[in-house]
């Protein structure tokens, strides 16, 4: 067989002695195969609710409580508090009488009620199993049928022994998860599974996982700081980008109902370079300080240094700013921090970066209560975001008296709306001096 026309044959050596032939193959062969049985969306009822565990900043980031059968990767940083997280929320289920099972890789029962009794839960009557065999654990919930959630702390830790890797190997954490979601979406059970992420801050293991189930859910912070963000990465049942905040005491995990007070400034005077924003993350309103400094570089190349915010964006504000408004910028350094350590994602703060900017670069203050949002166009224009009202209602509700915006066409919270069409008029509207 050849995979080509050759002159000489290799075997007998003759010339000219080789034709081509066509081989049709058969289909594959159905006989012994099921028939599927068709369902109809039209008739299709969902026999579930949601499970509700009472903690509002868990349900609202997962979409309005827990789906059965469904499965939620929650990753985070090594003592970010995922495992505390976890223990509260399987507590606050089970005082709504659901059965919950807590499946513990990394620490023994004792640690786990050294750790109970410290935020209070040791007195709930969650089943612990301290194992890391799938194949016993998938045993232990088939013989036992009144199980409402499994939780599994962490995936890195389980292994099949079918398989000759490690645990925590791409092969072990895809092959351990994928039994667990089959066999807890047959029996209609909640899957918890927490995650290791790496040092840039991804889920450990194959990409797949994050396919694999119906929800990622990442906890993020900084160790130097008490508050955590709850953030919805994927949502099959919900909105993607929700975000709970959480504080982390010496008792666990308590709830932050209006997450726009701690992120406020408690300075007494206005401060160069300091902005408040008016975001949303996913369907809530919050509003964030953003702070810039601008000062001499005295290096070739000045410095671009963000916290909080895309690098690359941050660079195309300051060529937008020295392009509209003729400000040189190339001989500065340029430092950029959002307060609190939550994460911006949206184009929506644009202005208020490039008013924190002029704002140090002119080292004058922004007026009191005044807050800002808006998305620059290359060219300096301002452009209307989504959600402007619900940003405009939090800021009343915060007690800001003014608003730099984009064009509005409805108004109605008693706040001076300065509306800004490009961002030169930002130089107006502070009365900003230039400098050299």
């Amino acid at each position: 067989i050849h995979s080509k026309w050759v002159g000489k044959c290799d075997n007998c050596g003759s010339w000219n002695s080789l034709y081509e032939e066509s081989k049709s193959f058969s289909s594959l062969d159905t006989k012994n195969s099921n028939i599927i049985e068709l369902k109809n969306l039209n008739k299709t009822e969902i026999p579930y609710d949601r499970i509700l565990t009472d903690i509002k900043e868990f349900d609202q980031v997962c979409g309005g409580g827990l789906v059965p059968g469904s499965a939620i990767l929650l990753g985070g940083d090594p003592g970010i508090g995922k495992s505390t997280l976890l223990l509260q929320v399987l507590s606050k289920i089970e005082e709504n009488k659901y059965n919950c099972v807590y499946v513990s890789g990394e620490e023994s029962i004792e640690q786990i009620k050294i750790r109970s009794d410290r935020i209070g839960v040791s007195g709930k009557t969650i089943n612990l199993v301290p194992s890391t065999d799938v194949r016993s654990i998938i045993r232990t919930v088939q013989e036992n049928k009144k199980i409402d959630v499994l939780a599994i702390d962490s995936i890195q830790t389980m292994f099949l022994d079918i398989l000759e890797s490690a645990p925590g190997t791409i092969s072990q954490v895809r092959s351990s998860a994928q039994e667990l979601i089959r066999v807890t979406k047959n029996l209609g059970i909640n899957l918890i599974l927490v995650s290791h992420v790496t040092k840039d801050g991804q889920i450990a293991g194959p990409r797949v996982l994050e396919h694999m189930v119906d929800t990622v859910l990442y906890f993020e912070g900084e160790n130097s700081n008490d508050y955590r963000v709850l953030r919805s990465i994927k949502n099959r049942f919900g909105a993607t980008d929700e975000i709970g905040i959480f504080e982390m005491t010496d008792l666990g995990l308590n709830e932050v109902r209006n997450p726009s007070e701690i992120f406020l400034p408690n300075h007494k005077i206005p401060i160069n370079g300091s902005v408040i924003y008016a975001g949303i993350e996913g369907t809530r309103p919050i509003l964030l300080e953003i702070q810039a400094l601008v000062t001499s570089s005295s290096h070739g190349n000045p410095r671009r240094s963000v916290i909080g915010w895309d690098n690359n964006r941050l660079a195309m504000i300051i060529a937008i700013i020295e392009k509209a408004c003729g400000i040189n910028l190339g001989n500065k350094d340029v430092y950029l921090n959002v307060v609190g350590g939550l994460k911006i994602k949206e184009t929506a703060a644009d202005l208020a970066v490039a008013s924190a900017i002029l704002s140090s670069f002119f080292t004058k203050p922004l007026p009191e209560k005044t807050f800002i949002f808006g998305e620059l166009g290359l060219s300096g224009e301002v452009r209307p975001i989504k959600q402007m009202i619900k940003r405009m209602n939090e800021g009343k509700k915060q007690g800001f008296k003014n608003a730099y915006t984009p064009p509005l066409n409805y108004n109605k919270n008693n706040i001076n709306s300065n509306q800004v069409d490009e961002v030169t008029q930002l130089i107006e509207f502070f009365s900003f001096s230039r400098k050299n």
